[in-house]
């Protein structure tokens, strides 16, 4: 029996239900997997180091090129999984007539009823790097917000606490992700284009492990789309079952 197909993803659980939808086709192919996770910058080094075969996935290019460029001549780009996109948002009972742009966050009524803290997840993601720029250039700093980095479970679980007592607050997030299929969260706009475009969520397969997942197997995963409404469907059930 070959060796297992080793799936790498970033240790979000909304990486970790791609992870499982990319198990379950090698799985139908008779392949055993195993599963490996880390942080951001951690996850592509492995993925680098050769400890995994595949990673669900890169988002590119906006958010993880940064990471994956160095190493890509070793990698297959085998299929577009969804269409991830950062953003500030809020919840849907703010508003939008006083909140609607970052920008309406430097005046009344926002500065006196919104949250100050605005509490992301780890430093090396995306929106946790875009959003230390935004706090720069819209000049958030200056006017007393306070960006934070932290776990999911730090910028989740405010967020949550927040809506339960229907508080203002500024969630910097991501779509897919498990929180739009539980609550309204309305995004804001954000002229000055610092949070990326639309990536696309990118199987990425290591080239020396084709042979071994098998032309089958390549070809199923190359027509695999899970699409965001799905993904954060899923991530949702995941954590509800957790």
């Amino acid at each position: 029996m070959s060796d297992p197909i080793r799936i790498g993803h970033i240790a979000l659980s909304f990486h970790e239900v791609s992870a499982r939808e990319v198990a379950r086709v090698l799985e139908s192919h008779g392949h055993e997997v195993t599963f490996a996770s880390a942080p951001h910058e951690e996850a592509f080094a492995m993925l680098g180091r050769g400890e995994v075969d595949i990673l669900a996935s890169a988002w590119l290019p906006s958010s993880h090129e940064t990471y994956l460029a160095p190493m890509l001549e070793d990698f297959d780009k085998i299929a577009v999984i969804y269409e991830p996109y950062c953003l500030w948002g809020v919840p849907d009972y703010v508003p939008q007539s006083a909140v609607a742009s970052v920008t309406d966050l430097l005046l009344e009524p926002a500065l006196s009823k919104m949250e100050l803290i605005i509490q992301g997840i780890n430093p090396g993601a995306g929106i946790s790097r875009f959003s230390a720029e935004m706090m720069k250039q819209y000049g958030l700093d200056a006017a007393g917000y306070v960006f934070r980095t932290g776990s999911e479970a730090d910028c989740f679980d405010r967020y949550e606490a927040a809506v339960a007592q229907g508080r203002w607050v500024v969630v910097p997030l991501w779509h897919p992700q498990f929180l739009h299929h539980r609550y309204r969260i309305r995004a804001l706009k954000e002229p000055k284009g610092l949070l990326g475009t639309r990536d696309d969520a990118t199987l990425v397969v290591r080239k020396e492990a084709r042979l071994r997942i098998g032309a089958a197997a390549l070809k199923d995963l190359s027509q695999l789309y899970i699409g965001n409404p799905r993904l954060s469907e899923l991530e949702d059930d995941l954590r509800r079952r957790a």
